[in-house]
């Protein structure tokens, strides 16, 4: 059945339903068919999907790659698939098709569905079972002006910003206020040049910082934000309860309006907040978990309250100027502001207080309840009585009074004067200018709204800069003015008044608002309310975008959402977290905790443009150009100052909790690779600090072994090798030294294969995941080498590795374990003798450990570590048993130096020699001096040596007549290829392709086997017999024609690996010098021969070989 589909671009076309099928190239092949059939129309007919054109007949053939199908990696075809279908393109096809999809089944539509999944990885299918979801496309003022500016500006302004004025005058207000404005102001800068270099996902700010710094400090950075929405939650509520039992409903106070000033951590006041704080989260926790739905439709409201209570407040300077008369009246005796409660009899109006602020008024004396029984004094019962005008207007010389600071103590109401707190009005705390500036600094926080809308944004590009900054410079001038419009119109004494006590328990800044206080009362409150469930629906979403990024385990339950997608878990998470909160009590205290949350956001978002300012990344391109590095970091650095001139011991504890987070990501987080600015900042260190490295040799007392792990063994998927695991702990535990370290396994293949190259990939990643299980930090390589390339691969490696002066010292390499003397190129032997070559010939130093497998990754070993100082090395042998003793697999073992003296050494004076050198070093030893004294040669050293040189002669007989071989039957298949059967050929393909590595084979009879040597006339003939098999003249002919020199070689090894296994065989480690390497392949096997005579049957040996260059100093 076809059923007509329109397309948005060829209407008169239909389209095919595909039926489904299980495999995917059939469907593939299907759906090329309909498009073939119907010219490209239909349901998958967009510009960017129609079908890929013939490639005969291509103008860019040259560009043509054959692993990229069709035309998929040209500039066109890119460009068309990331921009079609575009929004215009989809919402079009919508239209015309949505109706037919519609009409067909459910099942139908899922099986359209998996064809264009599968075939065009096409997005908008997955919708197309319901409607399609709009955006709001809000722009500069819906989208971010008007949010931001409800966000900042809050209950803080209103209940504390005229009390700021009063006690730092307004000099000073205006100091603190340029402090905050011009942090904020920093800030908006260097976020409008964050967020329009790139698109600002969920999350807001913390997207910015993660994605800006790394999934570390994108965490910390992202936790301090939410807990400072939160805990702004709690601080909103506590001052909308401090409104409400204050100002418009006081007898709600439990233990009556006496104890509102009763504010300390334990006071009844504090009780009160905590109480109704409780039940007014409680109220916002259910309409929050109603929907946003349910949070927005207040937010109109809130934002029109705060407007209004604003306007009233410059109206009612005005009126208060044009009407002095309209102005409410205070009670003062001298300049002693006195409690309305004292002055007014119960039940009176505070508009009738002149009325009984007097002497002569009989039926209500004052003097008495000032001074019951007569207590006051001569000259204070003198002092003039009066009723004053606390709001003169701006006609008067209010603001000359408020120009001054006047900063009183706890229970002063004035500087150095001490109030009574039963009839005049005191301060509840000792203030000071910072003091101010961490209370009032939260009312400038919320800057970073217009981020969080990035979502709903038509141009976030355009609209973040220019709504935000727009905003802050708003709120700044509010703030400005109405600091002004308060200095110059309200009396000094009264702005002093925290808590309106001379108003009768009144607002100071309601009495000033016009027409009625009761405007300025309610909006506040409403303000608040809105404000503390902007917070509360918010911080929820923040902790789900943390948690769906997936670097911290621990939250990833909070990632998950309800059906109507809200964040449920998370939201129970911040309620109790601003429960916490709102049992600090009073909200300055709340308000100096979200400072530092919030400074700390604010920093590192200057931070982050500062770095890449610096840095000069490619991919800092913000289309925002008017910022610059040093206003950003001069944004940081007054974050900074601010928190730690207010509270440094809160400034502390935010860093430690940030540094906590960030190390616990660091330690237990996931891996994510975001192109943050801290991985720049990395390559710009190391680069300025690699140029600054000589490449020269460094001082002794620099150096430090920088370590070349080096190993060519099989890989296999089911088998782990555990001589490599073993040499990557070594290598671990060797890191004392804190040096670099370079993994990097050599791998037989083609570097031309695809296939080869990722294997070696896997190889890495493989190499990579045992380094971190180890705690091995370094770098990790796997290298391709082609057959017959290891020895030229090996020097490669060692000459171009690192850079600059920072490249590895030391190769650590493990004993092989297979026959030696293998033919094969690169065999484990072969390989062996190479590295041991290069290292020499290039000048590093040699660490070979021998026993790999009995080495210790985790057990802690007890016992002694014997270094045998054979030769003057630099104190390298005893270097590298201390850095082992740093490690705890060691550390339980203690250090002997055990040095070999000669016939003509005075062993005494050696051993105290020694044991001064040693602690001058400042490495506890214990010394032993052995002596190498028997000088005559005995005759098992003749018998090994002749016993090496027999069999060195043989495998170069063995090498030659298998060459041979191998030549002759490359001709004869060359004449005759069908003598190549099917199953050589696999065997042939087998062999080539298999890893490095002889296979071990069971070994039978004497040492000696006999070998056959291909002569000219292709004869096979025995060329040598065993050695048991000579006659005596035979053996006491060649023993005599021995090589003196070979033969004192395998002496001194035999002597020593007596000396060893007699003072050290029941030690955990020995370290030996490693006798210097021969300088080509010539006398490679006679040298492997020597150091394993030296080291037989002893458990554990580390071979250390210097250049010369690794001097263990005595100096500091």
């Amino acid at each position: 059945m076809e059923t007509p589909w329109q397309n948005s671009h060829e209407s008169t076309k239909t389209a095919t339903i595909v039926p489904i099928t299980e495999d995917a190239e059939e469907r593939r092949s299907l759906i090329r068919k309909h498009q073939n059939k119907n010219g490209g129309s239909g349901l998958f007919s967009w510009g960017s999907f129609k079908q890929k054109s013939s490639l005969n007949g291509h103008n860019l053939a040259l560009y043509e790659e054959p692993e990229v199908d069709g035309d998929g990696n040209f500039i066109t075809s890119y460009i068309k698939g990331y921009t079609t279908p575009g929004p215009k393109e989809r919402e079009e096809t919508m239209k015309i098709n949505f109706p037919y999809f519609l009409r067909i089944p459910r099942q139908r539509q899922r099986e359209l569905y998996n064809l264009a999944e599968i075939e065009l990885g096409a997005f908008w299918p997955s919708q197309i079972p319901t409607k399609k979801k709009k955006s709001a496309n809000l722009g500069v003022m819906l989208g971010v002006y008007l949010p931001t500016i409800q966000h900042i500006l809050g209950v803080t302004m209103f209940i504390r910003l005229a009390w700021c004025v009063g006690v730092a005058g307004v000099g000073q207000t205006f100091l603190m206020l340029a402090l905050c404005c011009i942090c904020t102001f920093l800030t908006c800068i260097s976020v409008s040049a964050v967020a329009t270099n790139g698109v600002i996902e969920g999350g807001g700010a913390y997207f910015m910082i993660s994605r800006n710094l790394g999934p570390e400090f994108g965490s910390a950075v992202g936790i301090l934000f939410y807990l400072a929405n939160t805990i702004a939650t709690s601080m909103y509520l506590v001052g909308g309860v401090e409104i409400l039992l204050l100002y418009i409903f006081p007898g709600l106070t439990i233990g009556g309006e006496e104890v509102h000033t009763d504010t300390h951590f334990w006071g009844m006041m504090s009780n009160n907040l905590r109480l109704y704080g409780t039940i007014l989260l409680l109220i916002e926790f259910v309409i929050v978990a109603m929907g946003v739905r349910f949070v927005q439709m207040l937010a109109p409201v809130s934002l029109v309250c705060v407007v209004l209570s604003i306007l009233a407040c410059y109206a009612g300077g005005i009126e208060k100027t044009l009407y002095p008369n309209s102005a409410q009246n205070v009670c003062m005796l001298g300049d002693h502001l006195l409690q309305a409660r004292l002055v007014l009899p119960p039940g009176a109006d505070i508009s009738e207080i002149c009325d009984y602020c007097t002497h002569v008024n009989t039926s209500f004396s004052l003097i008495d309840r000032i001074c019951p029984n007569n207590t006051c004094t001569t000259d204070f019962l003198s002092t003039n009585l009066r009723c004053v005008s606390g709001y003169p207007g701006f006609a008067s010389d209010s603001l000359i009074q408020n120009l001054p600071a006047s900063y009183p103590k706890f229970g002063e109401y004035d500087t150095d004067k001490t109030a009574n707190k039963n009839t005049e009005v005191f301060q509840d705390v000792t203030t000071t200018f910072f003091l101010l500036l961490a209370i009032y600094f939260p009312a400038v926080t919320g800057i970073l709204t217009g981020t969080n809308m990035s979502g709903d944004l038509a141009n976030p590009q355009k609209s973040i800069p220019t709504g935000t900054i727009a905003a802050q410079l708003t709120t700044s001038f509010v703030y400005f003015s109405l600091a002004l419009c308060f200095g110059a119109s309200i009396a000094p004494p009264l702005l002093k008044d925290k808590y309106g006590q001379s108003l009768n328990g009144g607002m100071v800044v309601a009495y000033l608002a016009w027409p009625s206080p009761w405007v300025l009362l309610i909006g506040s409150f409403l303000s608040t309310f809105g404000a503390a469930l902007q917070c509360l629906c918010s911080a929820p979403r923040l902790l789900q975008a943390i948690g769906k990024d997936n670097v911290i385990p621990i939250l990833a339950p909070f990632a998950k959402v309800t059906k109507k997608n809200e964040p449920f878990y998370g939201l129970i998470l911040t309620t109790i977290i601003a429960e916490l909160a709102i049992l600090m009590g009073a909200m300055d205290t709340i308000a100096a905790v979200v400072d530092f949350f919030f400074l700390m956001c604010y920093a590192f978002i200057n931070l982050i443009c500062a770095l890449h300012s610096l840095l000069g990344a490619p991919n800092w391109r913000p289309r925002y150009t008017y910022y610059h590095w040093t206003l950003s970091l001069l944004g940081a650095g007054l974050c900074f100052f601010i928190m730690f001139s207010t509270h440094w011991d809160y400034s502390l504890i935010v860093l430690i909790l940030c540094f906590a987070i960030y190390k616990y990501v660091e330690y237990k987080g996931a891996k994510k690779e975001w192109g943050d600015g801290i991985r720049g900042l990395a390559l710009s260190t190391a680069q300025y600090s690699l140029m600054k490295i000589d490449e020269r040799d460094p001082h002794p007392k620099n150096w430090r072994p920088q370590i070349l792990v080096l190993h060519s063994m099989p890989w296999s998927r089911e088998l782990v090798d555990i001589r490599y695991l073993n040499l990557i702990n070594m290598a671990s535990q060797l890191k004392a030294g804190r040096g670099l370290t370079m993994v990097v396994s050599f791998i037989r293949g083609d570097p031309n294969s695809t296939e080869d190259r990722k294997k070696s990939e896997e190889i890495k990643r493989r190499m990579q995941f045992d380094m971190e299980q180890t705690r091995l930090r370094g770098f990790a390589k796997a290298l391709i080498y082609g057959e017959d390339q290891i020895t030229g691969s090996l020097h490669t490696l060692i000459q171009s590795i690192g850079i600059g002066g920072l490249r590895p010292n030391c190769m650590l390499i493990s004993w092989p374990t297979k026959d030696y003397g293998s033919e094969s190129i690169d065999s484990e032997y072969q390989t062996f003798t190479d590295k041991l070559l290069a290292a020499s010939a290039n000048g590093m130093s040699l660490l070979v450990a021998k026993g790999i497998t009995e080495f210790p990754s985790r057990v802690k070993l007890t016992g002694t570590i014997d270094v045998y100082w054979i030769v003057q090395d630099g104190g390298l042998c005893i270097l590298m048993a201390f850095l082992l003793k740093q490690n705890k697999v060691w550390r339980n073992c203690k250090l002997r130096v055990i040095a070999i003296a000669l016939p003509e050494d005075n062993n005494t004076k050696l051993q105290q020699n020694l044991q001064d050198y040693v602690y001058q070093l400042r490495i506890d030893a214990k010394i032993k001096v052995v002596e190498l004294s028997d000088p005559q040669i005995s005759k098992t050293a003749f018998e090994r040596t002749l016993l090496m040189e027999e069999r060195r002669t043989i495998q170069r007989q063995m090498a030659q007549g298998k060459k041979a071989q191998t030549i002759l039957n490359n001709y004869q298949r060359s004449t005759n290829p069908a003598t190549l059967s099917p199953d050589e050929e696999n065997k042939k393909s087998t062999d080539d392709n298999s890893t490095s590595g002889t296979p071990e084979v069971e070994r039978k009879g004497p040492l000696v086997t006999p070998v056959m040597d291909f002569s000219e006339d292709h004869q096979l003939s025995p060329v040598s017999t065993p050695l048991d098999n000579m006659t005596e003249e035979e053996k006491e002919a060649k023993l005599k024609a021995l090589d003196r020199k070979k033969v004192h070689k395998m002496h001194t090894a035999i002597r020593l690996n007596e000396i060893i296994l007699e003072n050290s065989s029941d030690s955990q480690l020995v370290l030996l010098n490693l006798p210097k390497p021969p300088r080509n392949k010539e006398g490679v096997d006679d040298y492997f021969h020597y150091l394993e005579v030296l080291s037989d049957n002893v458990k554990r040996v580390l071979f250390v070989r210097g250049t010369g260059a690794e001097v263990i100093t005595t100096s500091s």
